[in-house]
């Protein structure tokens, strides 16, 4: 593998894992909300990562990451007994989402660390590609 290639490998999961991040932060975001006015709550996202052929031709050597879909949590969301509010059902239910918060921190510090990782192994990277040519010049 060329010292280029882990740029390309690394760069990808960092991209990816971006995405993940975003993901994780919408669903935060949406963790309480109710059902809108079309009976629906908000469904928890999910990244599904697939493996990506990063070389040239038939060199199937080096391989990064790309997020091949977002995928909508189909568990029915959470529900509430409380008639007073004004998106209960005609039964005095209030559907939340399906958003489960601590599931999605442990998402998120995940996302994070390997996020952190890839970006240290760049960071690696350069430090190495700079020696080298630090030694070439004497």
């Amino acid at each position: 593998m060329s010292m280029f290639q882990i740029f390309n490998v690394s760069g990808s999961a960092v991209s990816a894992q971006s995405q993940r991040l975003n993901a994780v932060a919408s669903n935060l975001a949406n963790a309480d909300t109710v059902a809108g006015p079309d009976g629906t709550a908000y469904k928890a996202r999910q990244v599904v990562f697939q493996t990506q052929l990063m070389g040239a031709g038939n060199d199937t050597t080096n391989a990064g990451v790309k997020v091949s879909t977002i995928t909508e949590d189909q568990t029915p969301g959470r529900r509430v007994h409380n008639p007073a509010h004004p998106q209960a059902d005609a039964e005095g239910y209030v559907t939340y989402s399906n958003v489960n918060p601590v599931e999605e921190m442990v998402n998120m510090i995940s996302a994070s660390r390997s996020y952190q990782n890839n970006i240290e192994v760049m960071s690696t990277a350069k430090s190495l590609l700079l020696k080298t040519l630090q030694m070439g010049q004497s």
